[in-house]
């Protein structure tokens, strides 16, 4: 085989490794993150019930669900942004006390940069006080969500 035959050969296996990759870990729950100024979900167990919520000064600081709130950074022109907003949408309709805020990552850039956004989408799944429970990138199944949901009702 040719030099470029190689080359062709390389490019196909890692972009197809990069795709399995994405397709396996888009839109996984995967724990939480350590935010700047933030107070996360373990803190309630060693302080006591005073937790900051991570929307303390902004906007969406009085919006939070009273059980749980599907909080999405999206962007005006990601399609997979679009599919998530549907589904976070139709969880908080059928769920009680779970609510769906929705934040454009590109006109609230320092709420982006406090919580250590990288990509649209991201969701975060929000305690009752506000405190990160998890999140996910990319765009969450239905099933992904509620299973999501079940873990704040764990943490309390």
């Amino acid at each position: 085989m040719s030099t470029g035959a190689w080359v062709l050969v390389v490019a196909v296996v890692l972009a197809l490794a990069f795709g399995l990759f994405r397709a396996l870990t888009d839109g996984r729950f995967r724990g939480t993150r350590a935010v700047h100024g933030a107070v996360d979900a373990t803190a309630r167990e060693t302080e006591g019930p005073a937790v900051e919520s991570l929307l303390t000064g902004t906007p969406w600081a009085d919006d939070l669900g009273e059980r749980a709130t599907l909080l999405q950074f999206s962007s005006a022109f990601c399609a997979p942004c679009r599919a998530t907003r549907r589904i976070l949408d139709d969880v908080a309709s059928s769920t009680p006390g779970v609510a769906h805020i929705e934040v454009d990552a590109e006109q609230h850039l320092d709420v982006v940069r406090r919580l250590g956004i990288l990509r649209t989408p991201t969701t975060i799944v929000l305690s009752d006080e506000g405190a990160e429970v998890t999140r996910a990138t990319g765009a969450p199944t239905k099933q992904q969500v509620l299973s999501a949901l079940g873990h704040v009702q764990d943490e309390r």
